[in-house]
């Protein structure tokens, strides 16, 4: 390896936002983390939402609480209106 183009080592406490905290090898002095694999949803099963300047909160107020059950269920009522609106024969 070729002397001084290589940058420091340090040894270093990650941080995350949760409360987690361990020891690992890094380049830089500080490590910080909004999720680790303690909060995750996908480790946990439980979940988390990260609003990130209120984006989450737009798209509910944009979307409502829309699920795949409830479109369906709204497209059928809407058939049915039709149907009964068009009578045939």
């Amino acid at each position: 390896m070729k002397e001084g183009i290589h940058p420091e080592y340090y040894q270093v406490d990650v941080r995350c936002a949760c409360g987690a905290t361990w020891k690992t090898g890094s380049t830089k002095k500080e490590l910080r983390l909004d999720i680790c694999s303690n909060c995750h949803p996908f480790f946990t099963g439980r979940q988390k939402l990260v609003d990130t300047e209120g984006r989450v909160e737009r798209f509910t107020k944009k979307y409502g609480q829309q699920t795949v059950a409830g479109l369906k269920e709204r497209q059928k009522q809407q058939n049915k209106k039709t149907d009964s609106s068009n009578p045939v024969g």
